[in-house]
């Protein structure tokens, strides 16, 4: 039997607005709890989530599985972090290729 356990967690980024005040508090929780905004943001979020007992219902329904994301997730380029640009090939057309290093 391993001594250490690894969980491996997928993460992911992702932009959201809120209100001045809440980003100001998060940060101070954050200072308080010696951790990071996102692990607080991440914990704070997964709390509610399983606290609340109507949403629980919800998630089983298969009203839960047919939603629109409005999360803004940040997904990667794929090359390493380098923007694509866009190339003219022979025709004239537009293509896009990975940044030169």
């Amino acid at each position: 039997m391993p001594l250490l356990e690894i969980n491996q967690v997928h993460r992911i980024s992702a932009t959201v607005t809120l209100d001045a005040g809440t980003a100001v508090q998060i940060d101070q929780y954050a200072a308080f709890l010696r951790a990071s905004a996102d692990e607080v943001v991440d914990k704070a979020l997964g709390y509610v989530f399983t606290k609340d007992r109507e949403f629980q219902e919800f998630l089983r329904t298969p009203e839960a599985g047919q939603i629109r994301p409005s999360l803004r997730v940040r997904h990667p380029s794929g090359n390493g972090g380098r923007p694509r640009k866009a190339e003219r090939s022979s025709d004239g057309a537009a293509k896009l290729s990975a940044g030169a290093k």
